[in-house]
């Protein structure tokens, strides 16, 4: 019975040394300095919802990705000046499952008209033909871009959306040429 005792209390032993060294190295880990860590956002984070374009130039670079955004959703210019407007497709996927491009249409178009248009024009990567366009660039996938250039020659509100079918409900904004 002496030996199982002395087993039984060395297994004991043994126990609470081992518990005792987890304990240690969770103090230890307790210690660590977090100080180096931040709450910055990641700069992979998607960007801010709203950007404004220098007074001085009309040069706007919108990117999209693949969670169906872009990230921006208004774009302040001045009206009669040359716009050079590049769509980035900051994503990984393919144009045929996550492409988008950048349709600028004329003030006061009928977006869900445009939209509807759009899903019927695949065999022009969903640009349809019609007059309420100001300007498109091109279908892209991701890591690739398109540059446009126009001119938005009156002061007023105009829509731009991903043509894309289903992406028109997210990935939408305004321009507003001052």
């Amino acid at each position: 019975m002496k030996k199982l005792f002395n087993i039984g209390s060395l297994a004991l032993l043994t126990s609470l040394f081992m518990a005792s060294c987890g304990n240690s190295e969770q103090s230890n880990s307790s210690q660590v300095d977090h100080s180096a860590h931040t709450t910055e956002t990641p700069a992979e984070a998607p960007a801010t919802t709203s950007a404004t374009t220098s007074t001085t130039s009309n040069t706007i670079t919108v990117e999209s990705n693949d969670q169906m955004q872009f990230n921006v959703n208004e774009l302040h210019v001045k009206a009669g000046e040359p716009i050079s407007l590049t769509l980035k497709h900051v994503g990984k996927m393919g144009k045929e499952v996550m492409g988008h491009n950048l349709i600028v249409l004329k003030a006061g178009a009928d977006v869900a008209k445009f939209s509807e248009a759009a899903l019927q024009a695949q065999e022009t990567d969903y640009i349809p033909q019609s007059s309420d366009i100001v300007a498109h660039t091109d279908l892209i996938g991701g890591g690739e871009e398109s540059k446009i250039e126009f001119t938005l020659d009156k002061p007023g509100t105009y829509d731009f959306i991903c043509s894309f079918p289903g992406h028109a409900s997210l990935m939408k904004g305004k321009i507003i040429a001052e």
